[in-house]
């Protein structure tokens, strides 16, 4: 099984972030010329939380909230749920499932080193299961 690591390597290692007192406009902004879910909130390089569409759509939409006048700290998740490099795809697909997200920023050290999707996690699962498919079909023929 893949190791967060190596989604990493492939992916990129870069992280999209804003500033908490930063506009949810703002952030709805990056998130969309990005074409991303979510924006890490950060100070400096101190992980302060998450903001997601989901939070834009429950926290602000729904609530009839002001996009421009709205900080991010405002609606952002500040419990954040991370990952670290050396953990299992298996693992974080568990932890996200468990916890219904679809991000996890991978911290070592105390330190962002970057950030997987449930899209990077399901990429990963069905690239593992088409080697072993490969693997069974030349055992199976006698390659």
């Amino acid at each position: 099984m893949k190791l967060v690591k190596h989604l990493l390597d492939s992916k990129g290692r870069g992280v999209i972030s804003i500033a908490a007192d930063a506009s949810v406009l703002d952030a709805i902004k990056i998130m969309a010329e990005r074409a991303v879910g979510s924006l890490l909130v950060m100070r400096g390089d101190e992980l302060l939380g998450i903001v997601t569409e989901r939070d834009y759509a429950r926290k602000v939409i729904i609530k009839g909230r002001s996009s421009q006048s709205t900080e991010v700290s405002e609606i952002m998740t500040a419990e954040v749920c991370t990952a670290s490099a050396q953990d299992t795809v298996k693992k974080c697909m568990t932890v996200m499932s468990e916890r219904k997200i679809r991000h996890l920023p991978v911290v070592d050290d105390g330190a962002v080193v970057g950030m997987i999707s449930i899209g990077d996690l399901v990429q990963a699962i069905i690239s593992d299961q088409q080697e072993e498919i490969q693997h069974l079909e030349q055992y199976i023929s006698g390659q």
